[in-house]
């Protein structure tokens, strides 16, 4: 950091923003790899590559290709209740951890989209492991 020398603040050396990826992917709760809950896979492969962020969420109702209902309000087909896995880093990272999804998810979605990622200041004063 530097201080901007006007004497009311400091002046960052990153930029608060830069731009990313948010890799979205869309399976069901019941989807497993290598005999282990996809998710959690997948968390741990961007564990492993040391992706900025991964959040899962669990969907309570929603249906797949095949267009068959899921809902949580009725138990009886409530057995493969969809899941969102949210990923979010640089282009050049989500870049290089798609083809390890490549392998891992066969039935599923995914899509890429543009985003700006906003950093506290906190994450800016730390180099983040590459």
């Amino acid at each position: 950091m530097l201080h901007n020398g006007s004497g009311f603040g400091i002046v960052h050396e990153q930029p608060l923003s830069r731009a990313g990826k948010r890799l979205r992917i869309f399976v069901g709760e019941a989807e497993e790899w290598q005999g282990r809950p996809l998710y959690r896979a997948i968390l741990e492969a961007a564990q492993r590559h040391q992706l900025a962020g991964a959040t899962v969420l669990r969907g309570i109702e929603g249906f797949g290709p095949d267009h068959h209902l899921v809902s949580e309000r009725l138990p009886d087909i409530a057995d493969n209740l969809p899941l969102l896995i949210e990923l979010v880093d640089s282009e050049e990272q989500i870049e290089r951890f798609l083809p390890v999804l490549q392998d891992m998810v066969a039935r599923g979605l995914m899509t890429l989209t543009p985003v700006t990622m906003v950093f506290p200041p906190a994450w800016q004063e730390q180099e983040r492991p590459r």
